[in-house]
């Protein structure tokens, strides 16, 4: 008989205490991007000078812009925040909080770490090898607008990698990392190549030990079909060395089974088990993970599981809840959780963060996942 949703709640909650104490002994490497996030609210009323009423949806912003189509109109933003960015300093950020041992490696600043990650440094060993993109987060309740200023990220190439961090350090960091993250390949122009060069050059050499590889590939419908093709043929690859996972959000699950020429269905949100099974099967890839926002759902060749997170309608912060999954679901793999616990850890983690703003400790998130709410 399996088990409910409040039973699963409770096994994570125990072993997420449990583990709390060693955590540190985990060892993981991420990378390569990183950006300045401005976390914005566009204007729709202004009250006085202090304050004034957001525009609350995409949809609503989208209406304003085509009335404006043969006019002209302007449009406040509000930066309410200004903080680390960028799938890997988010995902490392969220690891190092919970204990973690964490090394990142990006685009953090070059020669000076920019000071929005100096915080970050201090929970981490950073390695920083060019300096950050931009975004304009501009965020809605249904969503958000990612507004990126990315000339920096070519950069983040093969060739600055060995000249700042050198080979024989980058398998001194890679060979005692149980968690190897490599993330945001659509926006990074070279990461098929740096992955090229570490399947020739670096994992070869390695012992291979219970490493798990992370992957997510960050929205790549701007990727032509054969760029994504290329870059998920060199996962499979990955898969001879190391146990890779893929992580989708359901949007990039479409993209990538389109890809793949699988399928599609009515319903994606409600086949995102079976669509993680049949990614999984195609690549033969060890997990392959799909997180929509109100839950997920992960498959391996031996089984799959679904999860419903503790989806909220008004978050404090939504940029970075992707991240933070990611984060989530991947402790739980290394810990040796299950995939039903491995999800809830996840979605828990994202669910945390949206809430308060801020990364759990590994504490933290074991108390949150005890008392799980549930979607709104």
């Amino acid at each position: 008989m399996p088990f409910t949703r409040e039973q699963i709640c409770e096994l994570t909650a125990k072993r997420l205490a449990a583990a709390a104490p060693t955590i540190s002994s985990i060892k993981t490497l991420v990378g390569l991007d990183g950006f300045v996030d401005n976390i914005i609210s566009v204007v729709d009323k202004r009250q006085d000078l202090e304050r004034y009423d957001r525009i609350k949806t995409i949809g609503h912003l989208g209406q304003k812009i085509s009335n404006a189509a043969g006019q002209s109109s302007n449009y406040e933003l509000v930066v309410t925040q200004q903080k680390l960015g960028g799938n890997g300093p988010i995902m490392a950020n969220a690891l190092a909080s919970m204990g973690l041992g964490v090394i990142y490696i990006g685009n953090l600043g070059y020669p000076a770490i920019h000071p929005v990650f100096q915080e970050f440094a201090k929970r981490a060993q950073v390695i920083s090898i060019a300096e950050p993109g931009y975004t304009d987060a501009l965020e809605f309740d249904d969503g958000k607008l990612m507004l990126g200023k990315h000339e920096s990220l070519k950069d983040v190439n093969w060739d600055n990698l060995l000249g700042r961090v050198g080979k024989e350090k980058l398998k001194t960091l890679l060979h005692p990392a149980r968690l190897i993250g490599m993330v945001n390949w659509t926006m990074l122009p070279h990461m098929t190549r740096i992955w090229a060069k570490l399947l020739d050059e670096v994992i070869p050499n390695l012992e291979r030990h219970e490493r798990k590889l992370f992957i997510d590939l960050a929205d790549p419908e701007k990727r032509t079909h054969q760029d994504i093709l290329d870059a998920l043929k060199m996962l499979t690859r990955f898969q001879d060395q190391v146990d890779v996972i893929l992580g989708l959000n359901l949007k990039e699950s479409l993209e990538v089974a389109d890809v793949l020429g699988l399928p599609g269905a009515k319903d994606p949100e409600a086949a995102i088990e079976d669509n993680a099974r049949a990614i999984r099967e195609k690549l033969n890839l060890e997990c392959v993970v799909i997180h929509p926002r109100r839950g997920a759902a992960a498959a391996t060749e031996l089984d799959s599981a679904r999860f419903d997170g503790p989806f909220v309608k008004e978050p404090k912060i939504s940029t970075g809840a992707g991240d933070h999954f990611n984060a989530g679901f991947c402790v739980g793999r290394v810990l040796g959780f299950n995939l039903a616990e491995s999800l809830c850890t996840g979605v828990a983690t994202s669910g945390y963060y949206v809430r308060n703003a801020e990364s759990p400790t590994a504490l933290e998130l074991a108390e949150f996942v005890r008392e799980l709410p549930p979607p709104q």
